[in-house]
C-alpha cells in the first residue's frame, strides 16, 4: 500500500512535470532567441492568442531600444500583462466578440500602411482563431458567434474548426501577410497536433491549402447547420465567386518567415526529464494523441492493463506522456473540460479493471492539464488521480460513470480536491498528460 509520504511525493512529481512542460513554452524564457533583425524602417508588432501578452512583453524586453517599435496584440480576457510600447487588448475566447473584431480590423488596417523597408512582427499562439476574428463582408459577428458555439459543441477537432474559420475571415488564412508590403516574421507557439502553422490561430501569415468546398464538407461532417449568411458565403466561394485564401506557392510568401518557437513535443520532453531525474523511465507516446477524450482514455487504460499485467511494452516504473488536443461531445449538463473528462474516463476504465485501488500492484497516478491553464471554460488547468481516488470518491458517494455521462468531470474532481489550478499561464502548447505506474 502507498504510504502518505510516497503518495504525496508521486502527486507532487506529476505537478512538477506539468510545471516544467509549461515553462518550456514560456515566451519570457524562450522568445528572445528567435527575434529577427531590426529593419531599416519601423517595426509593427501585432498578434493574437492566449500567449499574446507575454509574447509582447518578451519582445519589448529584448528589442534593441533605439529601434522604432509599436503595435497591438489581442489576448483572452484576464490574460493581459503590463506593456509599454505594444498595446494589449482583451477579447472573447473561445467564442469571439466585438472587442476582438474591432482590434483585428485595426491590426489589418495598420499592417496595410507598412512599406518594404518595414517589418511586420506577428505573434501567433493558440486561441488566436477566435481572438483575431474579423468576419468577411456579409457575415455578422453574431452569426460567427453562433457558428462557433455549434462547432465547439459538435466535437470537431481544432483543424476542422479553423479550416472553416479561415474561409470566413478577412485576416486569417494568410490574409494578414497578403495585405502588407513589409517583410513578415511570425513567431509561432503551436497548440495544434503536427505543428501545422496554417492551422495555428488559423494561420494569419501562412499559405492555406484548404478550400471553400472543404469548409462546407466539414460542416456537413459534424452536422453543423450554419446561419444563412455563412452558408451563402461558403457556397459563393465554392462556385469561384469569392477569392480563395492565398495558397502554397504564392509569391507573396517569399517575404514571409513563420518560425515555430514552442511546441507540444518540446514541452513533453521537459516533463519527461522530471520523471527521469527521479529514476522513472519516461516514454513519450506522441504529441498528436487526439480524438474523443473518453475514447483516448480507453486506449490508455488498455495500455496500462498490458503494462501492469505483463510488463509489456514497458516495465514499471514508467511514466507514459502524451500531448495533443482531445475533444468532448456534449451529452450532459455538467461542467469540465477535455482534460478532466479524459482523466475521469481513465479512472472509470481503471476502476472497471480493478487497477485503480490503493493496493499493492496498483500504484497508478495520472495528470491531465491544458498548458494554457484553462481546461475548457473552467478556471482549472486540469486534474489528477491517485491510487486512492476511487476510495475517496466512494466515501463521498461519487460515481465516476454517472459524472462522466453528465460531462461533469469538474464536479467530480472538485469534490475530491484534485483539480489542478495554475491560473492563466499565458502560453499554450495544448494538453499535457502523464500516467505513472510504480
Amino acid at each position: 500500500m502507498n504510504t502518505p509520504t510516497e503518495n504525496h511525493a508521486d502527486r507532487q512529481r506529476l505537478i512538477d512535470s506539468f510545471t516544467a512542460a509549461v515553462a518550456a513554452a514560456d515566451p519570457l524564457r524562450i522568445l528572445a532567441a528567435h527575434l529577427p533583425e531590426a529593419p531599416a524602417g519601423r517595426t509593427l508588432v501585432v498578434g493574437a492568442g492566449k500567449a499574446a501578452a507575454s509574447m509582447a512583453r518578451a519582445v519589448e524586453l529584448a528589442w534593441p531600444h533605439p529601434q522604432a517599435l509599436s503595435g497591438r496584440v489581442i489576448t483572452r480576457y484576464e490574460h493581459g500583462l503590463p506593456t509599454e510600447r505594444i498595446e494589449v487588448i482583451e477579447a472573447g475566447h473561445p467564442v469571439p466578440d466585438e472587442a476582438g473584431e474591432q482590434a483585428a480590423a485595426s491590426i489589418l488596417a495598420e499592417a496595410a500602411t507598412l512599406t518594404a523597408d518595414d517589418l511586420l512582427l506577428v505573434l501567433v499562439s493558440g486561441g488566436g482563431s477566435s481572438l483575431l476574428s474579423l468576419p468577411v463582408e456579409g457575415v455578422s459577428m453574431s452569426d460567427l458567434k453562433a457558428l462557433t458555439r455549434q462547432l465547439l459543441a459538435s466535437g470537431a477537432p481544432i483543424q476542422d474548426m479553423n479550416l472553416v474559420r479561415k474561409h470566413l475571415s478577412r485576416i486569417q488564412g494568410g490574409r494578414l501577410a497578403q495585405v502588407t508590403r513589409a517583410r513578415v516574421c511570425a513567431l509561432v507557439i503551436s497548440d495544434v497536433a503536427g505543428d501545422d502553422v496554417s492551422a495555428i490561430a488559423s494561420g494569419p501569415c501562412a499559405p492555406d491549402p484548404t478550400t471553400y468546398r472543404q469548409a462546407i464538407e466539414v460542416l456537413a461532417r459534424w452536422q453543423v447547420v450554419p446561419p444563412a449568411s455563412i452558408a451563402h458565403h461558403l457556397e459563393r466561394g465554392a462556385r469561384g465567386e469569392v477569392d480563395e485564401t492565398p495558397k502554397p506557392g504564392d509569391p507573396l510568401f517569399a517575404r514571409v518567415d513563420n518560425r515555430l518557437i514552442a511546441t507540444a513535443h518540446r514541452s513533453l520532453e521537459a516533463g519527461a526529464r522530471v520523471f527521469e531525474q527521479a529514476g522513472i523511465r519516461a516514454v513519450i507516446l506522441g504529441d498528436t494523441v487526439t480524438g474523443e477524450a473518453r475514447e483516448v482514455a480507453q486506449v490508455m487504460a488498455a495500455l496500462v492493463r498490458e503494462i501492469r499485467g505483463y510488463g509489456q511494452p514497458f516495465a514499471p516504473p514508467v511514466a507514459l506522456l502524451s500531448g495533443g488536443e482531445c475533444t468532448v461531445t456534449l451529452r450532459g449538463k455538467g461542467r469540465g473540460g477535455r482534460c478532466a473528462e479524459f482523466l475521469l474516463a481513465l479512472l472509470a476504465q481503471l476502476g472497471d479493471a480493478g487497477l485503480a485501488g490503493d493496493r499493492v500492484g496498483s500504484r497508478i497516478h495520472a495528470i491531465a492539464a491544458d498548458t494554457d491553464g484553462i481546461d475548457g471554460v473552467e478556471s482549472n488547468a486540469g486534474a489528477l488521480i491517485t491510487p486512492d481516488s476511487l476510495a475517496r470518491a466512494g466515501a463521498l458517494g461519487l460515481d465516476p460513470r454517472h459524472h462522466l455521462d453528465d460531462n461533469d468531470a469538474w464536479g467530480f474532481f472538485s469534490a475530491l480536491g484534485d483539480l489542478v489550478s495554475t491560473g492563466p499561464t499565458r502560453t499554450n502548447v495544448n494538453d499535457y498528460r502523464a500516467i505513472v505506474l510504480r
